[in-house]
């Protein structure tokens, strides 16, 4: 199963954005709400999540997705329920994914040591061991995918779809989005 947390102050397309795209490829994804069920986010839209978090109890997801926004990413950091899918994720080698502030998350706990990353500018400090890409605005490392901010939700949201379901379907469900 896929999770996407989401918590109080998340960016939206960041969050938004990724999960119509999964949805679109076929992917089942689960939001969870971190303190709330219904949460607001950076800029004043109202989500409500599939489940809180308290019903949240998978022991091996295939995939946690983190969006950022202030103070969302914060509000993620200091959830023991995301610190536990992230540690029970990470045990498995499932995918971890975040986007702009979120990827601090990951690198706090030590996750993206030795690995490449990118996050929005300004986090860095706290991509603790990884190398930042200077240029890139996706970066997939294994099972790990960071993208620098709500510019890239788009490109994050198929790099996703991609890791899932492979590149044929990621570039279907691409075309299927424009306009022809």
């Amino acid at each position: 199963m896929v999770y996407l947390f989401l918590a109080n102050g998340f960016e939206e397309i960041e969050a938004l954005c990724p999960l119509d795209l999964l949805r679109r490829a076929g992917v089942e994804v689960t939001t969870v709400g971190v303190g709330a069920e219904t949460l607001c986010g950076a800029h004043k839209i109202k989500v409500a999540a599939d489940i809180p978090e308290i019903m949240y109890r998978d022991s091996s997801p295939e995939m946690i997705i983190l969006p950022g926004g202030m103070p969302g990413a914060e509000n993620l950091d200091n959830s023991r329920i995301v610190d536990a899918a992230l540690k029970a994720a990470s045990k498995n080698g499932a995918f971890l994914c975040a986007i702009c502030a979120a990827p601090m998350v990951l690198g706090k706990r030590g996750m993206l040591k030795g690995k490449n990353a990118v996050c929005f500018p300004g986090f860095e400090e706290y991509l603790d061991g990884a190398q930042v890409s200077e240029t890139e605005t996706v970066v997939r490392d294994g099972n790990i995918i960071t993208a620098k901010g709500m510019g890239a939700a788009f490109e994050f949201g198929l790099a996703l779809v991609e890791a899932l379901k492979g590149k044929e379907v990621a570039e279907r469900v691409k075309s299927s989005v424009f306009a022809k």
